[in-house]
């Protein structure tokens, strides 16, 4: 279906195309509620909204509610899961269309489900695809420059993501939640939104917190909870999740416990390890960090490493204007940096690390090998003993797209496992 819409859009007339394009998925929209039922009405339903973060924070919420006692349904970047059944989620997008998330939601009231947490996206939005959700709950993480083109502009995308809130508004649960960051600048704008509660969160909230090398550890009403996961950002995320968790009256201990016991994030600051016994001692971390701020911010999650640093960027063809920043991030914070091919589509690959390359303040530290195999196998090579590679751009996403939709599959985290084992091989 994917690979006919493509020649469909490339056979109709562009303004035709973006002309039809809404009433089109509006359409779609009321056809999945009408079919499933408008499911969302059966259960308990926590959106998780924002740049950044969105990801992990719906982990950190779902392994919440399972903590305390609780069936859930995910739905997002990273997988599917209703119940005890969780698969990859094999899209490339967020929100699938063709009715998917209402069949999801009804699968899951049909598996006993009582919370699912669904990941919501600004392009979900402009499919409609938000629409016919009984929200009780709306988490926003944080706004910064991301599809621009899509969109047609920040402001766009920004309203965009505020149409969220206005169906939090427009949902007919009862009561209903606004969570939103306080520290962001648009922040604010969420908390306008007209519902029982706005639960604003904020570093201002917490006693102390402490970044570690292997985890962040909150305080928070002299209660000290522990996130396996690092960086600033992370606060941030557990900040949104314990927030929300409260709301529906889960107990401080409960979250604190359950945050303790996290589970590696796939694809979100995810480490890994030399084999046991290996003369080299590297750690990879494979992230989808792939806007100019997340990729400064997961950089900064490593200040006394040594980092050699993998990067591409995200799809040809979209957000042109951040390569060459992209780029001299990577030279600001990277003691040797690899660029390397991503997701082309039907954007020549050369051109878009030449992009980057133009952003490279030192390009003593520069080397471009566009097999991204290759390149990671590189990295894990050349990076000393001790250091650490950061992979970042696409975390979980299974393929690599080419020309024409093409698209091959792929794992980054696959990839630096099996060169890893490669590497402990030769160096025995």
């Amino acid at each position: 279906m994917g690979t006919l819409l493509y020649y469909i859009k490339r056979l109709i007339p562009t303004p035709l195309f973006r002309l039809l394009q809404p009433a089109y998925h509006y359409c779609f929209a009321v056809l999945g509620a009408v079919i499933y039922r408008i499911p969302s009405k059966e259960i308990t339903v926590i959106g998780v909204t924002g740049t950044k973060g969105k990801s992990t924070t719906v982990e950190l919420i779902n392994a919440i509610f399972e903590a305390d006692g609780h069936r859930t349904a995910v739905a997002g970047t990273i997988r599917f899961k209703i119940g005890e059944k969780s698969e990859r989620n094999m899209y490339k997008m967020t929100m699938p269309g063709r009715f998917f998330v209402q069949k999801f939601l009804r699968d899951a009231v049909d598996a006993g489900c009582e919370v699912a947490i669904i990941e919501m996206t600004s392009e979900g939005v402009k499919q409609f695809r938000h629409s016919f959700i009984h929200l009780d709950a709306l988490v926003f993480t944080n706004l910064s420059p991301e599809h621009i083109e899509s969109h047609g502009s920040y402001e766009k995308y920004i309203a965009a993501k505020l149409k969220l809130a206005e169906a939090l508004e427009v949902s007919k649960k009862r009561p209903r939640f606004m969570v939103a960051n306080a520290d962001d600048d648009h922040g604010s704008d969420f908390l306008k939104a007209h519902v029982e509660h706005s639960l604003p969160y904020s570093l201002e909230d917490l006693e102390l917190h402490t970044l570690n090398r292997e985890d962040v550890s909150l305080v928070l009403e002299g209660t000290t909870i522990r996130v396996p996961l690092v960086g600033l950002f992370n606060v941030y995320n557990a900040l949104a999740a314990i927030t929300v968790a409260r709301a529906f009256c889960i107990p401080l201990p409960t979250i604190a416990k359950a945050l303790a016991e996290l589970s590696p994030v796939k694809g979100r600051v995810e480490r890994f390890k030399m084999p046991a016994g290996s003369k080299k001692k590297v750690t990879a971390v494979v992230d989808y960090a792939h806007t100019p701020d997340s990729l400064e911010k997961l950089y900064q999650a490593f200040p006394k490493d040594v980092k050699v640093c993998v990067l591409g960027n995200t799809g040809g063809g979209r957000d042109t204007w951040k390569r060459p920043e992209m780029g001299r991030i990577a030279s600001e914070y990277c003691e040797k940096i690899i660029l390397t091919n991503e997701d082309p589509y039907d954007e020549d690959p050369r051109k878009i690390i030449n992009d980057m390359v133009r952003g490279v303040e030192d390009e003593s530290k520069l080397e471009i090998i566009m097999d991204r195999r290759e390149a990671i196998r590189a990295a894990l090579q050349g990076a000393p003993d001790g250091g650490v590679v950061l992979i970042s751009g696409k975390g979980t996403d299974p393929y690599i797209m080419g020309p024409h939709n093409t698209k091959m599959p792929w794992s980054d985290a696959k990839v630096v496992q099996q060169e890893m084992g490669a590497l402990a091989n030769e160096t025995e």
